[in-house]
């Protein structure tokens, strides 16, 4: 292949699952007008016109790589990236997640920032020593202040300057243009438009701790207003047991379960409020996308949540149902101006530090996004 003049950017995806296809778009944004090419490659997944066209970036690649053909070594992976590394004149590398990281360090020369989206991507030795190993190469990406904190605590002797935060972010107006009226969006999920609605959107899983809020919905229930309900989207091997746990508290006629809603946020106006009882939640993108629909928001203190909402919102600590119960009723007295006045700060928040322009501004004034660019 004829090497490419221009300055490209390669970004490297593990996939193109649930939130990780827009996390290529925002990182492809990033790019808009500064003169540099975004190719973007997904490790697995099989080739999609419709996930290409969404990555916002000049070329999309598929290796479409098994999860199975990727354990071990990743050795061819690892020859086929450094084809197309030498295919083009990149400058440097943004890989999502521990393994891109891996395998662009070991296929390419490239200096690499390593965007990590959980909690405890270097708590193994190995993966320590990985990173000292390639130290000079590498720097990391948190996609909360939490993130990266984790990563500072596990790597102690790493200047703080190679561990940032870059939040995770949305495109304000286009996703508020996305999102239906509150009429067609309880329609299409088959709410009343009478009910007093609490939204929850998430997989049904331990780490979304559903099972508290459960609890402190029926704790609340009695001091919301008439025909209160609380409507779960998501899948998950607990599913079973949520149900069985509402028809224990006595609420299973107000509790509905949606399953899974294909693009839900179109459908956030459907809610009165939103909340999220996650443990330790990375980041939270679903509390952007209950902001952008102006819903008051309640989520548990910890983690990235906290960086999201304080100041907003609501916010109660973890497990606890009595407080939770307590952050519904508050958000269930407040009169319409007062709701007007919180969409208003969640869409100012939404603007200044959450928006694509924000955090873009943000990533050309991180220390090793100059020193990259330095001489471009």
């Amino acid at each position: 292949m004829t090497r490419s003049a221009d300055r490209h950017v390669l970004q490297f995806c593990h996939g193109y699952d649930g939130p990780f296809l827009d996390c290529a778009r925002q990182y492809a944004s990033l790019f808009a007008g500064s003169g540099y090419k975004v190719t973007t490659v997904f490790l697995t997944g099989v080739p999609d016109p419709a996930v290409a066209a969404a990555c916002a970036s000049d070329e999309v690649l598929f290796m479409a790589f098994s999860s199975k053909a990727i354990r071990g070594l990743k050795l061819s992976a690892i020859a086929q990236l450094r084809k197309i590394a030498a295919s083009r004149h990149f400058s440097f590398c943004i890989a999502h997640r521990f393994k891109p990281i891996y395998i662009a360090l070991l296929g390419t020369r490239l200096p690499v920032i390593g965007v990590h989206h959980a909690f405890g991507d270097y708590q193994r030795r190995s993966r320590k020593l990985f990173a000292g190993i390639f130290r000079k190469r590498l720097s990391l990406l948190g996609v909360s202040d939490a993130v990266r904190d984790d990563m500072r605590r596990c790597l102690p002797d790493w200047p703080s300057e190679r561990i940032q935060t870059l939040y995770n972010r949305i495109d304000v107006d286009a996703l508020q243009a996305s999102q239906v009226s509150v009429g067609e969006a309880r329609d299409a999920l088959g709410l009343s438009p009478d009910a007093w609605v609490v939204g929850n959107v998430g997989r049904l899983h331990p780490d979304k701790d559903q099972a508290t809020l459960l609890k402190g919905f029926a704790l609340a229930l009695p001091h919301l207003p008439a025909a209160s309900r609380l409507a779960i989207l998501g899948k998950g091997r607990l599913e079973q047991s949520l149900k069985h746990l509402a028809q224990e508290l006595g609420i299973a006629d107000q509790v509905l379960f949606l399953g899974q809603v294909p693009d839900a946020r179109r459908y956030f106006r459907a809610f009165d409020a939103f909340a999220l009882s996650s443990d330790h939640e990375p980041f939270g993108m679903v509390l952007l996308e209950a902001m952008a629909a102006g819903v008051p928001l309640l989520a548990t203190a910890c983690g990235g949540a906290r960086e999201v909402v304080e100041g907003v919102g609501v916010l109660f600590p973890f497990g606890d149902a009595e407080h939770l119960a307590q952050g519904l009723r508050h958000l269930a007295a407040m009169d319409q101006q007062q709701q007007r006045q919180c969409a208003q700060m969640m869409l100012e928040r939404l603007r200044t530090r959450f928006s694509d322009r924000a955090v873009r501004d943000t990533f050309w004034q991180l220390p090793h996004v100059i020193e990259l660019t330095a001489g471009a």
